[in-house]
């Protein structure tokens, strides 16, 4: 999955990368589903792992355009995991107190701890994007903004946060046809807002704002990858992937029980 992974010190173009591409399934789909059947169960085991030699921490950090699928992946890729050891939060308009403080303030108390998954659902990363495209702050102030997020990111894995950031590509089609199925399904309309139909208008200006935060705040220590999104079986699938490998690669080992009856 290294394919996906924001290659350092480069521009971003989103127009390069292909929201349907599925090019690592094998086969197709049938194949796809079944190899992410296997990574949803050893994640289980990683992340019981994880948890029991209390020694990592795991930052997952998910954005996209609006449908893009954060909520269906985490469903999805986290399906066989221990509650106990994982979080999701997710970042809303930000509160009366919470903008009293400074932007990183209500990100940093929800970081993870040793051992533990933490999953945001969208991130600080809606004060580089959002707060650009509906100009809610001045150009100086989300300019240097990248540099605080960086410098933040690198505190937290310096300090032993293993750190993946995943942007879901879909196109504008495919959120249109996602829109339209909200509105169809009455179990799924509650997740419709008008404002949905305000932001397909900054399509544009989002796509600029979002490839500027995948090239300046790409790093070795927390690096982006953009997943393949307008398929949510493939996109399930790569960031899966992503995190297995990431996981196998910290060589975890269960800790020595302490004592045991003679």
């Amino acid at each position: 999955m290294n394919r996906y992974q924001v290659k350092s010190g480069k521009r971003v173009k989103l127009s390069d990368w292909d929201p349907n591409s599925t090019d690592a399934a094998g086969s197709g789909k049938d194949e796809g589903t079944a190899r992410l059947a296997e990574l949803q169960n050893e994640l289980g085991e990683l992340q019981e792992l994880l948890y029991a030699e209390h020694q990592h921490r795991l930052l997952v950090i998910l954005q996209g355009m609006d449908t893009s699928g954060k909520d269906g992946t985490i469903r999805h890729v986290f399906k066989g995991v221990d509650p106990q050891g994982v979080r999701v939060m997710s970042f809303k308009t930000p509160s009366a107190r919470e903008r009293d403080h400074d932007y990183l303030w209500r990100v940093h108390q929800h970081t993870p701890g040793k051992g533990e998954i933490v999953i945001f659902n969208r991130s600080h990363y809606e004060d580089v994007v959002v707060t650009r495209v509906m100009g809610l702050v001045t150009r100086t102030v989300w300019e240097r903004r990248y540099a605080h997020i960086n410098d933040f990111e690198r505190m937290l894995s310096e300090e032993g946060t293993t750190i993946l950031k995943f942007f879901l590509h879909i196109d504008q089609d495919t959120q249109w046809e996602r829109l339209r199925m909200r509105l169809d399904d009455p179990r799924k309309r509650w997740k419709f807002s008008p404002d949905d139909i305000k932001a397909r208008e900054r399509w544009p200006k989002y796509v600029e704002a979002y490839e500027d935060v995948l090239a300046k705040t790409n790093c070795e220590c927390a690096p982006w990858y953009i997943i393949p999104a307008n398929k949510k079986w493939y996109r399930n699938l790569a960031v899966s992937s992503v995190i297995v490998e990431t996981l196998r690669a910290l060589k975890m080992k269960y800790p020595a029980p302490e004592n045991l009856p003679q």
